[in-house]
């Protein structure tokens, strides 16, 4: 019988005090004002947020960024996509857009899925910090994200798809975010089953493929007598 057990490291095992307050700070902000960072404010925080780990190094995503009468296109592009004959004002609650786009690479290593989570993990720690830096952000989506037309005013490629928009503003004075309770991580974070109970559940879960199996098989039969 073997028994488990605990190492611990002399290693520190929290963050540093700033980084877990700046994590433990960070809201979305829904509303901001018509103030934004510089391009060169900008890309010292892309510099940074692409240390994101990233499985072969294919860095497979880029930012593109949206100002002035570019959000007026956006607007239009979304408009056409949604079939809507007036221009969407949604990309003008913010002076900045930042364009999160997956530019996926040829890999045998590294599949499709995990290319789009590094591109997901570098826009997350931009927005970090980006609100860790006084702006307010918040990373908005919608259906029309896939749709040719709002594709086009990208100038995306082929091999390309767009994540959302990170809207970048400053924080309104005297607002207040948007608050987000802190998880309760025992409920996020376990231990892999004994091996008795991962056998226990491979049985039960192919007990239940065998039954909608045998189950679809008999709906069939029972189409081909009608």
């Amino acid at each position: 019988m073997t028994s488990t057990v605990e190492t611990t490291s002399a290693h520190p095992a929290v963050p540093r005090p700033g980084a877990l307050e700046a994590v433990r700070a960070r809201r979305s902000w829904s509303k901001v004002t018509d103030l934004a960072p510089s391009r060169d404010e900008l890309l010292t925080f892309v510099a940074a947020a692409g240390r994101v780990a990233d499985h072969s190094s294919l860095r497979p995503w880029r930012l593109i960024e949206l100002r002035g009468e570019d959000r007026e296109r956006l607007g239009t592009a979304i408009a056409a996509a949604q079939g809507d004959d007036k221009p969407s004002t949604k990309p003008l609650r913010a002076p900045l857009l930042i364009a999160v786009v997956a530019s996926y690479r040829k890999s045998d290593k590294v599949p499709r899925w995990e290319q789009e989570a590094v591109a997901s993990g570098v826009a997350h720690v931009l927005s970090l910090l980006l609100d860790e830096a006084g702006w307010g952000v918040i990373w908005r989506t919608g259906g029309y994200t896939r749709s040719r037309d709002v594709a086009k005013m990208h100038g995306l490629g082929t091999d390309e798809e767009l994540l959302g928009w990170l809207y970048v503003g400053g924080k309104p004075p005297g607002a207040r975010a948007g608050s987000r309770r802190e998880v309760d991580a025992r409920t996020f974070v376990s231990r892999p089953p004994t091996a008795a109970t991962a056998e226990k559940l491979d049985k039960k879960s192919t007990t239940k493929a065998e039954k909608a199996r045998k189950k679809k098989d008999k709906s069939r039969k029972k189409k081909k007598k009608t």
